[in-house]
């Protein structure tokens, strides 16, 4: 079970964030600053890539998906059925992040740095954050990954090479995440692609209770 501390280690309380959301500048790139952050609804985002100091932010609206709120179109619920893209967790969860930072017009505009890399590559070998990989004929053409806390499931990003792969990851994770008992399916921001799948924004005062009763689940990603 997931012990829940409702004081920070490292940060103010949200509610005396930047109207923006923005908690804090500075800090550490380390286990113990993403966890601390994590259970206290505050992520990291850089500016950039190149950026020296890191940012935290706490948004107002937060986007979510409802565990049993995903709308799947017939279209794309034929090419999850299809055998066109194999689909797998955990496999390669370095390579997802760098298919983040690096697929569609990223690759001049990412905030996805080698530093952020590395600490969530420590974030998955503590069991923390995982990946969703989409294959076709052997090679990585989407996925996505992102956070693990309790009953918490923060989701970071997302990618795809070929149409639909990252919409496939996205239901094979929510899929996985309703089969394993998660209560809170984090998205952070609203997009017109996470739209188009059914994701909704809640107030911030409303994301922290469901994220207070979600960390204290018992639930695990395998």
């Amino acid at each position: 079970m997931e012990n829940y501390s409702a004081a920070s280690q490292f940060f103010a309380d949200a509610d005396w964030s930047h109207p923006l959301g923005r908690v804090f500048v500075g800090g550490q790139l380390t286990t113990d600053w993403l966890l601390d952050a994590y259970r206290h609804g505050i992520f990291p985002w850089p500016m950039s890539a190149t950026s020296r100091r890191m940012q935290w932010w706490s948004l107002d609206p937060r986007a979510i998906f409802e565990i049993d709120g995903m709308h799947i179109s017939r279209r794309l619920a034929r090419r999850c059925r299809g055998d066109a893209l194999t689909v797998t967790h955990n496999r390669d969860f370095a390579a997802v992040m760098r298919g983040c930072g690096t697929s569609q017009d990223r690759a001049r505009a990412t905030w996805i740095s080698e530093p952020l890399v590395a600490a969530y590559c420590q974030l998955h070998q503590l069991g923390h954050a995982h990946s969703v990989e989409v294959w076709q004929a052997g090679e990585l053409v989407g996925g996505t990954y992102g956070v693990a806390i309790g009953g918490l499931f923060a989701g970071e990003s997302m990618f795809y090479r070929v149409r639909d792969a990252s919409k496939i990851a996205l239901v094979y994770l929510h899929r996985h995440l309703a089969a394993r008992g998660y209560a809170l399916f984090d998205i952070q921001q609203l997009t017109d692609h996470t739209a188009s799948l059914g994701a909704i924004e809640i107030s911030r005062r409303d994301y922290y209770l469901r994220l207070r009763a979600a960390l204290v689940l018992p639930v695990t990603f395998d």
